[in-house]
């Protein structure tokens, strides 16, 4: 059994980055309400597909530090950003084409069932699933996130939970004997809408505080420039 946390955390460095990182004044872009859909998918089917294509990519997305695998495997109308493994601070650029949704991980875990799990072996039920990838998110201790220097209001409000549990790796089946790996996520997640073209920063930090407990004390913070339309695209 393996937990993993992509956080995103105390970003006290990065607030005059964010402020300065605004092109040109704009009107605050809200995240969407948690009942959105995007292509029919909503804020638990995005954030289930996000885990499977980040640990699809054997976690290239979050052990970026620059932005040079931003656009990895990125497709659909939503277009995925990510957090860390809480062991550095990032700050990447990278390039957005125009028209796409942002999903964007504040802090998070997911819990899975054992890759080597033989039929007939002892592995967590679903609803245990869920109720560890709970616990640290049940002691958010702080959330900031800002876009082009604007707070975006009550981060702590978006909470999302996977629906159930799913496949983690679903172009892929098991090896003969073996089980398929299922996972349950739970955390605090934005789905912005599409920006304008141009500059934006992203700016984003949280912390748990939940002593005792795997990543209880997870702290990080990470920005990212991006760039709508393409590299130095000028805003309108």
């Amino acid at each position: 059994m393996r937990a993993t946390v992509r956080g995103l955390v105390w970003v006290s460095a990065l607030l005059p980055v964010g402020h300065a990182g605004a092109a040109h004044p704009i009107e605050p872009v809200a995240p969407l309400p948690l009942d959105a859909k995007v292509d029919g998918k909503g804020y638990p089917e995005l954030t289930a597909a996000w885990w499977q294509w980040a640990e699809a990519l054997d976690g290239l997305p979050y052990r970026d530090r620059d932005g040079r695998a931003c656009g990895v495997a990125q497709e659909g109308p939503v277009w995925f950003l990510a957090g860390t493994t809480g062991r550095f601070n990032a700050r990447r650029e990278c390039t957005v084409p125009l028209g796409k949704h942002l999903l964007l991980p504040v802090i998070n875990m997911i819990h899975y069932t054992p890759g080597d799990a033989l039929r007939g072996d002892r592995v967590p039920s679903c609803r245990q699933l869920q109720a560890r990838a709970a616990v640290n998110n049940n002691q958010l201790s702080s959330a900031v996130v800002l876009l082009d220097g604007v707070p975006v209001k009550d981060v702590s409000r978006y909470r999302v939970r996977s629906s159930g549990c799913f496949p983690l790796f679903p172009d892929q089946p098991p090896r003969p004997g073996h089980l398929a790996q299922v996972a349950a996520s739970d955390g605090y997640w934005l789905l912005f809408p599409p920006l304008s073209p141009g500059r934006h920063t992203v700016s984003v930090g949280a912390n748990y505080d939940a002593e005792g407990s795997g990543y209880g004390r997870m702290v990080q913070s990470f920005e990212y420039v991006l760039w709508v339309g393409g590299d130095g695209v000028a805003a309108r």
